[in-house]
C-alpha cells in the first residue's frame, strides 16, 4: 500500500512564505514523477511544479521566480517552498506521485490527501 503524506499548509499573509513536504511510503520500487498540484475553490486542479525521473523540472507560469521544488530521493520526499505568497495561491496542495510499486510492472498515478494552503491579511 502506497501512502503520500502531506505536511506544512496553513494561514500565511501576502509576501510570506511556506515549505511543503510530502513523503512517499510503502513497497516502492521506483518513481517516475513526483510533484505538486493544487485546486482553488470553484477551479480545476491545476500543476503547481513536478520532478521527473530524470530530474527535470515543471513550473506552472504563475509561480516560476517564487517557488522552487526539491527533492530527497532517499527518503522519496518532495518538498515545495513558497515565497512571495499572493491571495490567488490560496488552495487544497496536493502530491502526486507517478510510481512502480515492488512486484508490479506498470506504474500508477497516486494523490495524498491534500494541504490547505490560504494566503490572507
Amino acid at each position: 500500500q502506497v501512502q503520500l503524506v502531506e505536511s506544512g499548509g496553513g494561514l500565511v499573509q501576502p509576501g510570506g512564505s511556506l515549505r511543503l513536504s510530502c513523503a512517499a511510503s510503502g513497497s516502492i520500487f521506483s518513481i517516475n514523477a513526483m510533484g505538486w498540484y493544487r485546486q482553488a475553490p470553484g477551479k480545476q486542479r491545476e500543476l503547481v511544479a513536478t520532478f521527473s525521473s530524470a530530474g527535470n523540472t515543471n513550473y506552472a507560469d504563475s509561480v516560476k521566480g517564487r517557488f522552487t521544488i526539491s527533492r530527497d530521493n532517499a527518503k522519496n520526499t518532495v518538498y515545495l517552498q513558497m515565497s512571495s505568497l499572493k491571495p490567488e495561491d490560496t488552495a487544497v496542495y496536493y502530491c502526486n506521485a507517478v510510481l512502480r510499486q515492488v512486484g508490479q510492472i506498470y506504474a500508477k498515478n497516486y494523490w495524498g490527501q491534500g494541504t490547505q494552503v490560504t494566503v490572507s491579511s
